[in-house]
């Protein structure tokens, strides 16, 4: 069993590097890639982590990209950690989430809730700041009950306290992950909000610039949309991949490997994967 989608302290999880690379073992799981969003700062330490206690560890990222209707996240797998220009396109990502942050936490203010940086960033990791620990920090303060109130009164798009922030295009996010030796894979294709067939048509677009994969196993997905992702998949020629999108406390219901429990991501699914590395 594998785990391809996965969140360390380096972006909105809730545990290191090194001790995913332990629970990846305690479980079971043979593979498992870290994807922290923007980052790839926490992979050095989670590939060593894993390689001492025998499990795969893969040097992943999830970046997200800009589409004029939906979520669009892309997933890169076996990826340079040193390439110099996927340094750059992260640095810049990161800059900008840096700024919207300055924008989020004033709009709350001015909403009348009182929040200050330090709160914020108590509630992150090493690095990358981004709305779950704000609504996290508005969680702690007692403005909300749950992370999912925060966003939807608050945080979410077209909520009073959300502010959009510099994204990549398609083209420009696949050319970055190819470009370090990775594998563009499009995560939670749900979240795109897009009809069988507008999804199709997009894969074919996104195919043509260097897509070879699509998320099909997931937490949230059922029999029936992992079916259609598999044979969207079968279809398109792309690599069949899956996660469970662990974060820790962020979000306890997920749980590394197997999400609310009954997610399996088949073992076979890694060579053909690795195969499509650019």
């Amino acid at each position: 069993m594998i785990d391809l989608h996965v969140h360390s302290t380096f972006s909105d999880g809730s545990l290191t590097p090194v001790a995913l690379a332990a629970e990846a073992r305690r479980i079971g799981l043979t593979a498992v890639a870290l994807t922290d969003h923007d980052s790839l700062d926490g992979v050095p330490a989670f590939i060593e982590a894993c390689e001492a206690r025998r499990v795969r560890g893969i040097a992943g990222v999830e970046l997200s990209v800009d589409v004029p209707k939906g979520c669009l996240h892309l997933l890169g797998y076996f990826l340079d950690t040193e390439h110099a220009g996927l340094a750059r396109v992260l640095t810049q990502l990161k800059e900008s989430r840096a700024q919207r942050n300055v924008l989020i936490l004033k709009k709350l203010n001015d909403l009348g809730l009182v929040l200050n940086w330090a709160e914020v960033a108590a509630c992150a990791g090493e690095d990358v700041v981004g709305r779950p620990h704000f609504a996290q920090a508005l969680r702690a303060r007692g403005y909300v009950q749950s992370k999912a109130e925060a966003f939807e009164r608050y945080l979410a798009k077209g909520k009073p306290a959300y502010f959009d922030r510099y994204r990549l295009s398609p083209a420009d996010s696949i050319a970055a992950i190819r470009a370090a030796g990775g594998v563009a894979v499009l995560a939670h294709p749900s979240t795109l909000e897009r009809s069988r067939g507008s999804l199709r048509r997009a894969l074919v677009e996104w195919k043509a610039l260097g897509l070879a994969g699509l998320e099909a196993y997931y937490s949230e997905y059922d029999a029936g949309k992992t079916g259609l992702y598999l044979g969207l998949c079968r279809d398109l020629d792309l690599a069949p991949t899956g996660g469970s999108d662990f974060h820790g406390a962020a979000n306890p219901a997920i749980r590394l490997g197997v999400g609310f429990g009954e997610l399996r991501v088949p073992d076979e699914l890694l060579p053909g994967l690795e195969a499509r590395r650019g």
